[in-house]
């Protein structure tokens, strides 16, 4: 249903096809792969395709938009770009670390349950179209605007977002891999607990900056695209669960304290001397 209602709202304006207007497609994708994907999983009881059906899906979604948004202005293929650029690097991250870790203990309890396993799946389908649902009203819109100021400043903060989300996994992966069950406090996770969480609401920013330019009316209701990020990050499936996770790890120890209560959650800071 909410999915439902920003399709509508971001729909007005939009191109249609078939008389159906291109977000309201847009959504139904993102929601019937993930369906689609959950029979085999649940078949095989697995996980493994999970984060990488997710990064298939930002990429399938934003490549039908700009096909049955065409012809394409120059926001629309920047904007399609950055989201390629973004879900296929996350997208091969993910899959090689839970190839090399085995399993993902958040879906440990939920796999035997189909119902509870569907709603995982079903969630990613939310996570997709609204993260994406700004760029995808921009790309869809049949009243472009020009390019100007605004984009190129969305696409430096993107570009800020995605370098420290890079950066921040190749560290804890090479600290993972030198260092096997100790927590990351190097680097980058010297200013923040959740660095790579940073860099990536950093870039959805950055695209929203882009898209806002060529929004109008009913259209800024997608703007809700950056807030949710911010939400399922710090309050949802992000950040709480990790915590979580660590405190019950390395909690007894006393680095982790200390690391713990000087190192900011989310926002770098630089680490006290």
């Amino acid at each position: 249903m909410v999915a439902a209602g920003i399709a509508w709202a971001g729909g007005h304006g939009g191109a249609e096809m078939g008389g159906v207007p291109v977000l309201f497609s847009c959504a139904a994708i993102a929601f019937g792969v993930q369906w689609l994907a959950f029979v085999p999983a649940y078949w095989k009881q697995t996980e493994h395709f999970y984060d990488l059906v997710g990064s298939l899906t930002y990429m399938l979604v934003t490549g039908f938009a700009l096909f049955a948004s065409r012809p394409n202005d120059g926001r629309s293929i920047i904007l399609g770009l950055l989201v390629f650029i973004w879900a296929s690097r996350l997208g091969r991250f993910l899959f090689r670390r839970i190839r090399s870790a085995g399993s993902d203990p958040r879906f440990d309890e939920i796999k035997p349950s189909a119902s509870r396993f569907l709603v995982a799946w079903t969630l990613q389908g939310l996570w997709v179209f609204l993260t994406l649902c700004a760029a995808l009203a921009a790309i869809t819109t049949v009243t472009p605007s020009p390019l100007g100021l605004l984009d190129a400043f969305g696409v430096g903060v993107w570009v800020i977002g995605f370098t420290i989300e890079v950066v921040a996994d190749l560290q804890k992966s090479e600290f993972r891999a030198a260092n096997p069950g100790h927590y990351v406090h190097t680097g980058l996770w010297a200013w923040s607990r959740h660095p790579n969480y940073f860099g990536e609401i950093v870039l959805w920013f950055g695209v929203a900056l882009i898209a806002a330019s060529t929004l109008s009316g009913w259209q800024w209701a997608t703007m809700i695209s950056p807030v949710f990020v911010i939400v399922l990050l710090t309050r949802v499936s992000g950040i709480p669960l990790l915590e979580k996770r660590s405190d019950e790890r390395w909690g007894d120890e006393e680095g982790y304290r200390r690391y713990k209560a000087q190192t900011p959650v989310l926002i770098p800071r630089p680490p006290r001397r």
